[in-house]
C-alpha cells in the first residue's frame, strides 16, 4: 500500500493482470454475462439492419414509384425498431445485474477485510482513504460495467460489422471513406495521454478532499470551539480547487475529442458525397449507397466520438481496481510473526495463573513503549495498573486482545499464548469496558447485545444490574429506545453505562476496566460499582461462586484501593507492586500518586 500522503494511480487504461484478480467476483455471475452476450449481438444485428432496410425501400419502392410496398416497408423497419430496443433492454439489463451483483460481493470483502485488520492498520491509513476505496473506487468499477470495457466489446462489433457491411457494398467508397482513420488514432492517442496525466491528479486530490472532510467533521467540536472553521475552509478550498482544476486536462482532451471527431465524421460524409458526385449520382443505386454510406458512417463515428468518455471509465476503473487489490493485499502485520495462525482451541493449564506477561516489549514506532513488562494475574485476582500518563498502561490492553502485536515477550492466558488462541475465542474470553464508548444508530438493544442473540429478558436483567434502568424510567423507555447517531441522544454517563451492561451479556472470563469510570457523575459511579461487583463475582455455569479475573486501570481511588494487587507502571516497566497499604507504606511512586488520587477525588 502506498504511503498516507499519495495515491497511487495505475497508468494502464486495461491490466489484464487486474481483471484476472477480478474475475473471482465476476465468476459467479457467468450466466447472466452468457446471456448479455447472446443478446449484444442481436442488439448490433438489429440495428444494422436498418439502414440496409431503409436503402432497399428507397431504391426498389420509393425511386421506382412502387409506394404500395412502403407500408410493409415500415412494418419491418419499425419491427427492427422495436426488436432492437427490446434485446438492448435484456443486454443492458443483463449486463448490469451482473455488474451490481459483482460489486455487492466486492464491497463485501473490502468490509469483511477492513473489519478483520488490526489497530495498527488504521493508524497507517486514514480512514477518508477507505472510505474512498469502499465507495468511489467501488462505482468507477461498476462504471466499467456500465460503459466502459464491456460496452466497449460491443461498439468494437459494431464498427466493424459497419466497415464490413460497407465494404461488401462499395470496397473503394469504403476506403475513401476511411481515409481519415490515421488522424483519428492519433487524436485517440494524445487525449489518453492527456487524460492519463490528468485521471492521476484528480484521484489524489479526490482522496486528499475526503480525508480532510472525514477528519473535521469527526472533530467538529474541536473546530467549532477553537474556532478553526475559517482556517478549515479555507484549506479546504484550496483543496477542492486543486480537484477543480486537475478535470480541465480531461475536460479539454473530451472537448478536443467531440469535435474533431465529428469534424472527422462529417469530412467523411463529404467525401463519399465527393465521390458519389462524379460516380453516376443520377443511377437509383448509387443513391441508395450514399443515402446508406452517410447512415452507417455516422453510426461509425458515434462510438468513436465518445471513446474519450469510455477511456476515462476505464482509466478509472483499472486505477481503482488496482487501489482496492491493494487494499485486499495488505495486512496490518509484517513482522517477523504470522498474523493468524490456524490453530485449534486448546484447553486451558491447570494451575496456571490467569494472565503471565513476561519481558513485554513493544513500540509503535521507533521509541519504545514497554520496555520489558513482567505481570502476573492470578485467577480470580483483582489488579489494579497505574501510572502517569504515558507509562504503558492502555498499551498493555491493546496487546491483551491483539489489537497490536508484541514486539518480543510472552503473553498467556491460562498457560496458552495468545497467539495460539483463535482470535474470536480470544475476544470472547476477555471483555474491554474502556471510557470511549461507542454506541451505533439503532436501538439501544442493539446496542447492547452488538449482533449477539440474547433475549429479551436478558437484556433487560443487564439493564438492571448497571442501573441503567433508572435513566430509562426517567426517559419512560426501555431497551427499544432509538439511539441517534455516535449515541448522540445519551450522555456520557449513560453510555457508560451501555458498555457495563454489553460486558455483564458477554460474561467474559476476564474483565478489563480502562478508565471505565471516568465520564460517570457520583450516582452513576455508585450504581456502576454495584453492577461492576456482581460482574467481577462470576456467574458462568459451574462458576457461580469463583470470582472472575479483573484488570482495572483508573485514577479513581475508590477504585484501586480494593484491588487484590496494584501494579505501578513508568516509562514502560512494571516499578512496584503489592497491596495498597503495603506500597502506601513503602513511600515510593505509589504513595505520590496516591495523593494525586485523593486530590482527584475529593474529600
Amino acid at each position: 500500500m502506498s504511503g498516507p500522503q499519495e495515491e497511487a494511480v495505475l497508468g494502464k487504461a486495461y491490466d489484464v493482470a487486474l481483471m484476472r484478480r477480478l474475475w473471482p467476483f465476476i465468476k459467479p455471475h457467468w450466466k447472466l454475462l452468457a446471456a448479455w452476450a447472446l443478446f449484444m449481438p442481436l442488439t448490433i444485428a438489429f440495428e444494422l439492419a436498418q439502414p440496409a432496410l431503409f436503402r432497399y425501400a428507397l431504391t426498389e419502392h420509393i425511386l421506382r414509384g412502387d409506394i404500395g410496398a412502403l407500408p410493409l416497408d415500415a412494418t419491418v423497419y419499425m419491427a427492427l425498431v422495436l426488436a432492437q430496443g427490446g434485446s438492448g433492454f435484456c443486454e443492458i439489463w443483463f449486463l448490469q445485474l451482473a455488474g451490481q451483483r459483482t460489486m455487492h460481493a466486492l464491497r463485501i470483502a473490502i468490509f469483511d477485510h477492513v473489519l478483520a485488520q488490526r489497530a495498527a492498520f488504521f493508524d497507517n491509513i486514514p480512514v477518508g482513504r477507505l472510505m474512498t476505496r469502499m465507495t468511489n473506487d467501488i462505482e468507477s468499477l461498476n462504471e466499467m460495467f456500465a460503459q466502459g470495457a464491456i460496452t466497449l466489446i460491443s461498439d468494437f462489433l459494431k464498427m466493424v460489422g459497419i466497415v464490413v457491411i460497407m465494404f461488401l457494398i462499395d470496397p473503394a467508397m469504403t476506403l475513401l471513406t476511411f481515409t481519415t482513420l490515421p488522424l483519428l488514432i492519433v487524436l485517440v492517442e494524445y487525449a489518453r495521454r492527456l487524460m492519463r496525466a490528468s485521471f492521476r491528479q484528480i484521484r489524489v486530490r479526490l482522496a486528499a478532499m475526503n480525508a480532510f472532510a472525514q477528519e473535521h467533521l469527526s472533530g467538529i467540536k474541536v473546530v467549532q470551539l477553537l474556532g478553526r472553521a475559517s482556517t478549515a475552509s479555507k484549506e479546504y478550498d484550496e483543496i477542492n480547487a486543486g480537484h477543480r482544476d486537475a478535470y480541465l486536462g480531461q475536460i479539454r482532451a473530451d472537448s478536443a475529442m467531440y469535435a474533431i471527431v465529428e469534424a472527422i465524421g462529417s469530412v467523411s460524409v463529404a467525401a463519399v458525397i465527393w465521390y458519389a458526385s462524379g460516380h453516376r449520382i443520377e443511377t437509383i443505386e448509387m443513391i441508395g449507397i450514399v443515402v446508406v454510406f452517410i447512415e452507417y458512417t455516422n453510426k461509425f463515428f458515434i462510438p468513436v466520438r465518445d471513446l474519450s468518455a469510455k477511456y476515462a471509465v476505464m482509466q478509472g476503473a483499472m486505477a481503482a481496481s488496482e487501489r482496492i487489490f491493494q487494499l485486499l493485499d495488505t495486512k496490518e502485520w509484517d513482522g517477523g510473526e504470522p498474523r493468524e495462525r490456524a490453530v485449534d482451541k486448546k484447553p486451558a493449564v491447570a494451575g496456571a495463573p490467569a494472565l503471565d506477561l513476561r519481558g513485554v516489549h513493544f513500540s509503535y514506532g521507533a521509541e519504545p513503549i514497554l520496555r520489558g513488562v513482567d505481570l502476573r494475574v492470578p485467577q480470580g485476582a483483582t489488579v489494579a495498573i497505574v501510572g502517569a500518563t504515558g507509562s504503558g498502561k492502555s498499551t498493555v490492553i491493546k496487546l491483551l486482545t491483539r489489537l497490536y502485536e508484541r514486539d518480543r515477550g510472552a503473553i498467556e492466558l491460562d498457560g496458552v499464548d495468545l497467539r495460539d488462541l483463535p482470535l474470536d475465542d480470544l475476544r470472547e474470553r476477555i471483555t474491554v469496558v474502556s471510557q470511549d464508548v461507542i454506541l451505533f444508530a439503532g436501538t439501544l438493544a442493539d446496542n447492547i447485545a452488538l449482533g449477539k442473540p440474547y433475549t429479551r429478558a436478558q437484556l433487560d436483567e443487564a439493564v438492571e444490574r448497571v442501573g441503567l434502568h433508572r435513566a430509562l424510567e426517567r426517559r419512560r423507555a426501555d431497551v427499544t429506545e432509538k439511539v441517534a447517531e455516535r449515541g448522540a441522544n445519551f450522555s456520557a454517563g449513560e453510555r457508560q453505562l451501555v458498555a457495563f451492561a454489553r460486558a455483564i451479556l458477554r460474561d467474559p472470563e476476564l474483565l478489563i476496566l480502562d478508565e471505565a469510570t471516568a465520564h460517570v457523575d457520583p450516582e452513576a459511579e455508585e450504581l456502576i460499582e454495584r453492577g461492576v461487583a456482581e460482574l467481577m463475582r462470576g456467574d458462568r455455569p459451574g462458576h457461580e461462586h469463583k470470582k472472575r479475573t479483573t484488570l482495572v486501570i483508573a485514577h479513581r481511588l475508590s477504585t484501586i484501593r480494593d484491588a487484590d494487587l496494584i501494579v505501578v507502571m513508568d516509562r514502560g516497566q512494571v516499578v512496584e507492586s503489592g497491596t495498597h497499604d503495603e506500597l502506601v507504606a513503602r513511600g515510593g511512586m505509589y504513595a505520590a500518586l496516591e495523593r494525586t488520587f485523593r486530590r482527584h477525588d475529593g474529600p
